[in-house]
């Protein structure tokens, strides 16, 4: 349905009333404004110009109880005229506001009815609008999960469907994957589940210039972007950052969002690639909070070798003989956190030792002993490679073990 059937509603009943009128979504983000009759104030020049109020202010509007209204009722808030709010609603659920401004103190009942009938045929178009919506979504969503799908015949078949939605065209020809994982326990709430979609589908729209495409579900959720170019960074960290804002909106702040973002591929057949290099990365972000909450497949480092083995296979190699040996000579982690540092430096001793805070000398004696106890050799390459990984190895099995409470 057009913008311009909401339009058409608040132009008249505004026309009618000579009263400036609006329709906000449930999230008090501007859907439809009529022209100003003179009652204009600074909140609602902010909110036609910028499409949306600041957060102050919705949870100040919010806390009057809004959200559990069924009639038309007054809003007052400091530094704005008085509103009438009507909430607009259809089958019982929430789809939006609409809003006249008080210029004179007093709204008559004639006025009271006129609003509460808008809202009432707002309700009715926004409901449809709804539900074409969520065929449209739940129709794009199969074909994206067959895209990703193990079988071959059944990728083949959704790349078909997908160019028949025609949601692009053929200059569209660059493919990136970015997945997002919210860590919800057993406890979470349904409205938490909730605020992660909506958060997700709130991060597509800031994919202004190409296309983007979403799956998700109770905690985890991807979405497909589809562009002339690979996303720049500054794109992929504004979706990122927008879905975690839109989520922390909408609910409290301790669940952890983190995202993943795959390789970009130039071909439909091979999204599946950056399907599971999106996840990978998720999950090392989820993890490990060292790589920060955006994980970059191509800047993991070993991380995307050890996160492809399988979690059995993972579990059973971690326990490297010679870090075991160290591990049990070592009862305060020095000798293990000075050779993690070594390793973490590319092995420069002045680097390693102002990162400790330690001299020279002393870091020679460290990584002596250490050789002592494992029987390696730091001039050995294969040695050297067998440590460094062992630490990785150990860093994330226990990673596992503490998010996964194994």
């Amino acid at each position: 349905m057009a913008e311009g059937d909401l339009q058409s509603i608040v132009d008249e009943l505004a026309e009618r009333l000579r009263r400036s009128v609006a329709i906000d979504d449930p999230s008090i983000r501007l859907l439809a404004a009529s022209r100003h009759f003179g009652d204009e104030d600074a909140l609602r020049v902010s909110s036609v110009i910028n499409r949306a109020v600041e957060s102050a202010v919705t949870d100040r509007i919010f806390a009057l109880g809004i959200a559990r209204w069924t009639a038309p009722g007054v809003v007052d808030v400091e530094g704005a005229r008085p509103r009438l709010c009507a909430p607009i609603r259809c089958n019982g659920m929430l789809l939006g506001y609409l809003w006249l401004i008080d210029k004179d103190g007093t709204f008559t009942e004639a006025e009271l009815t006129a609003a509460a009938e808008a809202a009432a045929t707002a309700g009715t178009m926004l409901y449809r609008r709804l539900l074409l919506h969520e065929r449209s979504k739940a129709r794009q969503e199969g074909i994206l999960r067959e895209l990703v799908s193990p079988d071959t015949a059944v990728r083949t078949q959704a790349i078909e469907d997908l160019r028949a939605e025609q949601l692009f065209g053929d200059d569209f020809t660059q493919f990136t994957v970015l997945a997002a994982h919210c860590r919800i326990t057993h406890t979470t709430s349904a409205p938490q589940q909730v605020a992660f979609e909506a958060a997700i589908e709130d991060g597509v729209g800031a994919v202004a210039d190409d296309v983007a495409l979403m799956v998700a579900n109770r905690s985890r959720a991807w979405l497909l972007l589809v562009q002339h170019q690979p996303p720049s960074r500054a794109l992929v960290e504004s979706v990122a950052e927008r879905i975690t804002a839109r989520f922390r909106g909408l609910t409290d702040d301790s669940a952890r969002l983190v995202f993943g973002l795959g390789g970009t591929v130039t071909r439909l057949d091979a999204v599946v690639t950056s399907y599971q290099q999106a996840g990978l990365a998720a999950h090392a972000a989820l993890l490990l909070p060292s790589i920060g909450e955006l994980a970059r497949w191509g800047e993991l480092g070993p991380y995307e070798l050890l996160l492809k083995l399988p979690l059995d296979d993972l579990l059973d190699t971690s326990p490297v003989p010679a870090l075991v040996a160290l591990e049990q000579e070592d009862n305060h982690h020095v000798l293990l956190d000075t050779l993690t540092e070594f390793f973490d430096h590319g092995g420069n001793i002045q680097r390693t030792a102002d990162s400790l805070r330690i001299h020279r000398a002393t870091l020679y004696q460290r990584l002596k002993r250490v050789e002592q106890i494992t029987g390696c050799s730091f001039d050995n390459g294969d040695d050297r490679l067998m440590l460094h990984l062992g630490l990785k190895l150990r860093t994330i099995t226990t990673a596992y073990r503490d998010h996964f409470g194994g």
